[in-house]
């Protein structure tokens, strides 16, 4: 029988395409399968880096048959390597549910790090970064007011991800709860239009009232 597969959990660019380790692409270019999120985004990438790795999708809705044919490539002695269309897999990202049964299963999985998003934001506000919460993307309806509440109790800042659509809802249920509380909201982070504010909920909201917000957020909450 052939040695047990790897797989590989691999950081990408969150913006910047040269923000990738040698050892990242390296790995890209080893291995039999590259498991992308976004199958157009990861090919952007490898393209540029001239990787000629063969690619396939695995995201959220991948369940059942699709990690069954993994693990059996990876049961065939194939290395693979999972990537999340921006970042390191599995942080807010698909791959959790993967990762676990490849581990199940015997199978070695090894962590190539690289770029992350809740750390590039920490490292750019002064707002703390010793110790922190992160919440990643909190729930649309069902638990979002309970989640809001637990800031009050959080000693360190509090990290979240938000879209575009929601940051002005976020921003106003921040100034309802926490006026006083010192809050980063950082866009498009190693972007062409990278744009990092601090200040009270109340200043950002009244921001982005007149700019219309762009782009993928990360928010950092000190109350």
């Amino acid at each position: 029988m052939p040695e047990p597969g790897t797989l590989y959990v691999v950081a990408t660019p969150i913006g910047n395409l040269g923000d990738i380790t040698f050892r990242a692409i390296e790995t890209l270019k080893s291995v039999a399968l590259v498991l992308a999120e976004d199958t157009r985004t990861a090919k952007k990438l490898l393209n540029h880096y001239d990787i000629t790795t063969p690619v396939t999708s695995y995201h959220q809705h991948s369940r059942g048959r699709k990690e069954e044919e993994i693990l059996r490539e990876l049961g065939e002695g194939r290395d693979l390597a999972l990537i999340s269309e921006a970042g390191t897999p599995v942080i807010a990202d698909p791959g959790n549910k993967l990762v676990e049964l490849a581990r199940r299963q015997g199978h070695q999985v090894i962590p190539i790090p690289g770029a992350a998003a809740v750390t590039a934001a920490l490292s750019a506000v002064g707002l703390g970064g010793d110790q922190f919460t992160f919440l990643g993307f909190l729930p649309h309806k069902k638990g979002r007011q309970k989640r809001l509440d637990q800031v009050a109790g959080m000693a360190a800042p509090v990290v979240l991800y938000e879209s575009p659509h929601r940051v002005r809802k976020l921003l106003a249920e921040l100034a309802e709860r926490y006026p006083d509380a010192q809050v980063s909201v950082a866009r498009e982070i190693t972007k062409k239009f990278e744009d990092i504010r601090v200040g009270t909920p109340g200043e950002l909201a009244a921001h982005f009232e007149e700019t219309a917000p762009r782009g993928e957020f990360v928010v950092v909450v000190r109350v």
